[in-house]
């Protein structure tokens, strides 16, 4: 009889074991789905990638002293409100500051929300690619420059006045202190960084070769940055610009005034003048070369590397006229002789005439 009873017992038992199992089975499934879908909630939150199309690069800025509502602003107006508002979560739960964060970061399509966050919260900036050709005056340089990078024109300029004279250059020379070429700098770079890397560049291209070759020449680095930018404005022609430089070599040799017509659009201030008459020829500049005599003092544009050495490795000839080609080809006839020259320059004049140009 009492085997029956523990038998029966441990039936019971048994069976209250199978029945909380049963009871609370379905909890635990239910539970163990929600930490599944939890788990990949968190992981779409955190790694599904951004979508942009394959050439639509976009760049999240962080200036400095911006609030933080600004930062999410930013990154939801550049990454679309639905990326933007998971990189801002993502970069704040990092521990994410504008401060730190200040700069420039590129992102492609295809990064992670967690990798966009990451690299913001760490501040690392992705370079920016920095362009100025033809720029002529040093106000068109520094806008140049802000519209690239954080700094403004008048800080870059600031930057100027700090960096630069150490290293000899007035103000007037101070276009000769720059090449333009292709560069890499942070956004939030510092201005006087800027200058004095965009200096360190042209100190390097100013190596023993090319200072000797000046030097032969009688000329400074900034005498001949000077001679680079009348040559550029004289001629868009590669081919054409070593023959306009040893003119001008040739007439500062002789004694010659250089009477170059850009020189005299510079001290005019306009650019877009197409024919230089007797009421430009007569202001009174230290630019204007039909007024003074030598070079003027400094460039009058930032010269490109390439018309620097078409100064320093000009051919020898004996011209010192030349005149734009009545053909408007943007070439020029060269004259070694004032007959000559004259000749040339009334056949421009008449296809001006003809074309109604004032």
């Amino acid at each position: 009889m009492a085997t029956r009873q523990s038998s029966t017992k441990s039936k019971g038992k048994k069976k209250k074991q199978k029945s909380w199992f049963y009871r609370h089975s379905l909890g635990l499934l239910i539970a163990g789905i929600a930490i599944f879908v939890t788990g990949i909630s968190v992981l779409a939150f955190v790694f599904i990638p951004y979508s942009g199309s394959d050439a639509d690069n976009e760049w999240i800025y962080i200036p400095k002293g911006i609030s933080q509502a600004a930062v999410k602003d930013s990154m939801k107006s550049n990454l679309g409100s639905s990326m933007g508002t998971r990189v801002y979560i993502i970069w704040k739960l990092m521990g994410g500051n504008s401060e730190k964060s200040q700069g420039a970061y590129k992102v492609s399509p295809g990064q992670s929300a967690l990798n966009i966050s990451r690299r913001v919260a760490l501040g690392r900036q992705t370079p920016v690619e920095v362009r100025f050709n033809g720029t002529r005056t040093m106000k068109q340089l520094s806008e140049r420059i802000a519209a690239q990078l954080q700094c403004s024109p008048e800080e870059f300029i600031e930057a100027c006045d700090e960096v630069l004279p150490d290293s000899g250059f007035t103000r007037a020379t101070y276009p000769a202190a720059f090449i333009p070429d292709s560069y890499e700098f942070y956004w939030s770079a510092s201005p006087r960084n800027i200058v004095r890397r965009l200096l360190d560049y042209r100190n390097r291209f100013w190596d023993k070769s090319r200072r000797s070759k000046a030097a032969r020449l009688g000329l400074t680095p900034a005498e001949v940055a000077t001679i680079a930018s009348i040559v550029e404005e004289e001629t868009a022609k590669t081919d054409e610009k070593p023959k306009v430089a040893r003119l001008y070599l040739n007439r500062l040799q002789k004694g010659i005034k250089l009477q170059a017509d850009p020189t005299v659009k510079f001290a005019s201030g306009d650019f877009s003048l197409r024919r230089i008459t007797g009421k430009h020829l007569a202001i009174e500049s230290p630019y204007n070369t039909y007024k003074i005599s030598g070079l003027p003092p400094g460039p009058i544009r930032v010269p490109a590397s390439s018309t620097l050495d078409a100064v320093l490795n000009a051919p020898n000839h004996n011209y010192i006229y030349m005149c734009a080609k009545e053909d408007f080809s943007g070439y020029h006839n060269f004259a070694s002789d004032y007959a000559t020259h004259q000749a040339n320059a009334r056949r421009y004049q008449a296809e001006l005439n003809r074309r109604g140009i004032r």
